[in-house]
């Protein structure tokens, strides 16, 4: 095993671990590509794997597009026994011969769960199987963009569809605020599902809002002075005028920011995940499109100022098959030019104010339901809205994202030149002539041979920074780009008044007691990304961090360590070879409901995996007792070490839980 120790430690524990323990878990990865057994996974983690052996795999590269595609009748009923040959698939006008062509339908069998590997107590892995075939459903709880009473009618709808929930649907729960945060993961329990609509979906509060409460929006303050009857100078009424504009176009700004982050977050994590996935959008505005404007000559050009991120995002949903069904989350509207709270003196003294504001409402309406329109013809979904049947909106999208054609093929323009490509699916033959629907993504970016490395998503952007903020804030969706495998026990059964050394408490301390926690990573060489220099060296940069939340997501500690990969040609193939280990001593406060998030970061590629647990999960484990280790083995060098060989941790002796109440 190579050890990679940056920090002081203490008691000098030795961070060998046997390989056999190590791999007991991460034998998972490998084993995810050869073949599954059938047993029933924890349906409240959320759940990826690789597809099992002699399955037909379709995957996107730069040789390889995929289409998902739905095909209804004129009743909007799912049609079935449809062939290859019925379908014309053409790209920039071109025809594309069909590679591969497989038909998924809600009527088949729900694919056989996967089977977790059992860890003992203290013991986690970011790595978790999901079965193939069939789709993936999400929840998108905008509240964000939705005012609070908005959420507590979607609230109030989703109650209403789990108890018409069939077992065997695969749905997850995400809610957006100011960046993404995974509410239940990937389950097929209705019961699990219920359970969370009840509980998790608080109606929350968003501050970039005109009326985060109602949602109706506030008079300005002009109008506001007009009411009461006070005289501005033009001067000072312009000025004020500005004001109001600029305080609601920085609200908007911000709106339209945390919405590209949350979905280039939610992007890269379902590109992990096998399949078509269905995304229920549930907002009470739709600030902007993710996806291009196929007919304009730049196709994010009435959205310049994020063309980068749209264009990142946008790749992202499209790897990952993703089609988006917006559900607008009001239902049916009246226009607030009537509400009583508009009325106004404004109104009355000002002949044109009253058109104005129903003007204006009736464009903003027509400019959202064209967004929601182009995000779901563009990624074969379908939009919602003028409807106050919300949970029957979710039953027709998830209908219509079970049952569809996959089809792939070689694009016959090999040209790596980053443009737009228009695709067009037809039905030919006698398939032509029944007026059937279709419903698919419209098109996507090449590659770029002038940007080769655009897709590793480097940490120089703002979509990789806030991809790594969210990765490690508490409650977000937990990546599994690196597999790994986490131990975590008590170090001792007594509490103490410091924080362990190498700690970094909150600005202003921390205030104890503390019961120290031993933290053990555990990950594969070859996880990692390492460039090769002209010298003949390998570099590389990974980061371990166990951060400590409180259950509000206040951070309250943090322990890591970035390692900076210098290695010789004989390092290296050690470094492939040997699975790596980080120790960390942690201290959480006693008082406090703690929760730890426990990553591996590599910085070349911006990839993570994260394990979030409980400290009560935990605290009344018995501590591990290590072998001791010479203090020379205990390296703080940057520089991964050559392996050596390894020995197992001694369990402690059963002893009595400590009383944790409190």
């Amino acid at each position: 095993m190579i050890r990679l120790t940056a920090m002081p430690l203490r008691s000098r524990k030795s961070l060998l671990v046997h390989p056999a323990l190590i791999l007991a878990s991460l034998a998972a990865n490998a084993a995810a590509q050869a073949t599954q057994q059938p047993a029933a996974p924890a349906p409240q983690l959320q759940q990826r794997t690789e597809p099992p052996a002699g399955a037909t795999v379709l995957r996107q590269s730069s040789q390889l597009v995929i289409l998902d595609v739905v095909v209804q009748d004129r009743a909007g009923n799912p049609v079935h026994g449809l062939k290859r040959e019925d379908f014309l698939v053409k790209e920039v006008k071109n025809p594309q011969t069909i590679r591969n062509f497989e038909a998924f339908n809600s009527a088949q069998p729900p694919a056989h769960p996967l089977q977790m590997p059992h860890l003992p107590p203290g013991q986690f892995t970011d790595y978790s199987p999901v079965a193939t075939g069939g789709p993936l459903n999400i929840l998108l709880l905008d509240t964000l963009n939705t005012p609070m009473a908005d959420q507590s009618f979607v609230r109030s709808q989703l109650q209403q569809y789990v108890k018409h929930a069939q077992p065997g649907i695969r749905i997850a729960i995400f809610g957006l605020t100011s960046h993404l945060t995974l509410l239940q993961g990937f389950t097929a329990n209705p019961e699990i599902l219920k359970n969370a609509v009840e509980h998790k979906l608080i109606p929350r509060s968003s501050v970039v809002l005109d009326d985060p409460a109602a949602g109706i929006a506030n008079l300005s303050l002009s109008s506001a002075l007009d009411d009461m009857g006070v005289v501005q100078s033009t001067e000072a009424a312009a000025n004020l005028a500005q004001f109001e504009a600029e305080t609601k176009g920085f609200q908007l700004d911000l709106r339209v920011r945390y919405t590209i982050d949350a979905f280039h977050n939610l992007g890269k994590y379902l590109s992990a995940f096998p399949g078509r996935k269905n995304i229920m959008w549930f907002s009470g505005s739709f600030p902007l499109s993710v996806m291009p404007d196929k007919d304009l000559t730049d196709p994010f050009g009435p959205q310049a100022d994020y063309s980068a991120e749209l264009r990142d995002t946008t790749g992202l949903l499209t790897r990952a098959q993703v089609a988006i069904y917006p559900i607008d989350a009001r239902g049916l509207m009246n226009n607030p030019a009537f509400s009583a709270a508009q009325s106004g003196g404004g109104f009355t003294r000002h002949a044109d104010a009253m058109g104005n504001a129903i003007a204006q409402f009736s464009q903003s309406q027509i400019a959202e339901h064209m967004t929601m329109d182009q995000m779901a013809e563009d990624t074969g979904g379908h939009a919602f809205y003028n409807t106050n049947g919300l949970w029957q909106a979710v039953t027709k999208a998830i209908d219509a994202g079970s049952n569809y054609y996959t089809l792939t093929y070689t694009p016959t323009d090999k040209k790596d030149n980053g443009e737009y490509r228009d695709i067009r699916v037809e039905l030919v033959g006698a398939a032509a002539a029944n007026g059937y629907k279709l419903a698919y993504r419209h098109g996507y970016f090449a590659p770029d041979a002038r940007h080769p490395t655009q897709d590793l998503d480097t940490s120089d952007s703002h979509a990789a920074q806030a991809y790594a903020y969210n990765a490690m804030d508490r409650g977000a969706p937990e990546p599994a780009d690196i597999i790994f495998k986490a131990q975590v026990l008590p170090a001792s059964l007594s509490t103490e008044t410091k924080l362990a050394d190498g700690n970094q408490g909150p600005p202003g301390g921390l205030t104890g007691p503390f019961r120290r926690y031993d933290v053990d990573i555990f990950t594969l060489g070859n996880s990692f990304h390492v460039d090769h220099q002209p010298d003949g060296r390998w570099t590389g940069k990974i980061s371990f961090n166990v951060f400590v939340y409180d259950n509000q997501g206040k951070l309250l500690n943090v322990a890591g360590n970035t390692i900076g990969l210098n290695l010789t040609e004989e390092m290296h193939q050690a470094f492939l070879k040997h699975p790596l280990a980080m120790h960390f001593e942690v201290s959480v406060p006693v008082r406090a409901e703690a929760y730890l998030r426990i990553g591996v970061h590599d910085f070349p590629t911006n990839r993570f995996g994260v394990v979030e647990i409980p400290v009560a999960s935990v605290e009344r484990l018995s501590p591990a007792v290590y072998p001791s280790q010479p203090a020379s083995t205990t390296s703080t060098s940057t520089t991964a070490p050559a392996p050596a060989k390894p020995s197992p941790p001694t369990p402690a002796p059963a002893q009595p839980a400590p009383n944790t109440s409190r």
